[in-house]
C-alpha cells in the first residue's frame, strides 16, 4: 500500500490497549483509523461473510445506495439493509449527506489475537 492509501484497522483492543492506540494516534504516530472490539467474538460477529463480500464490493466504489448494493450483490434489500445498517453502526461504512453509503477507506485490516484466556 502506498501513502496515500486510507486504512482502517479493525481489531481487538480492551480498555488499556485502545487508550494506548488513541495516545499513539494524538502523537501522530499511529497511521490509519482504528475500530476497537471488546472481543473477538464481536469483531467476527460484525464481519460475517455476507458483510465481507459487501465491504469488498465497496471498496472504490464511492458512494452508493443500498437498493444498488442490492442490485451489485443480487441479495434482498432488506437484507443488505440490515448488514449496511450493521456496518454504519460500527462505523466502517460512512452516510453520505443525500443517503448513500461508502467506504471511506482503501484497504481494510483485521487484527485479531487469540490466546489462552
Amino acid at each position: 500500500m502506498n501513502a496515500q492509501t486510507r486504512t482502517i484497522i479493525l481489531g481487538v483492543a480492551d480498555r488499556r490497549e485502545a487508550a494506548r492506540r488513541a495516545a499513539q494516534a494524538l502523537k501522530g504516530r499511529t497511521p490509519g483509523a482504528f475500530i476497537n472490539f471488546a472481543t473477538p467474538e464481536l469483531l467476527f460477529k460484525l464481519l460475517s461473510t455476507k458483510r465481507r463480500e459487501i465491504l469488498r464490493a465497496l471498496i472504490g466504489a464511492g458512494p452508493v445506495s443500498i437498493r444498488e448494493i442490492s442490485r451489485r450483490m443480487e441479495r434482498d434489500i432488506k437484507a443488505i439493509h440490515g448488514d449496511v445498517t450493521m456496518l454504519l453502526t460500527a462505523g466502517v461504512l460512512k452516510k453520505t449527506e443525500d443517503g448513500q453509503v461508502e467506504l471511506p477507506f482503501d484497504a481494510i485490516k483485521v487484527e485479531v489475537v487469540l490466546k489462552a484466556g
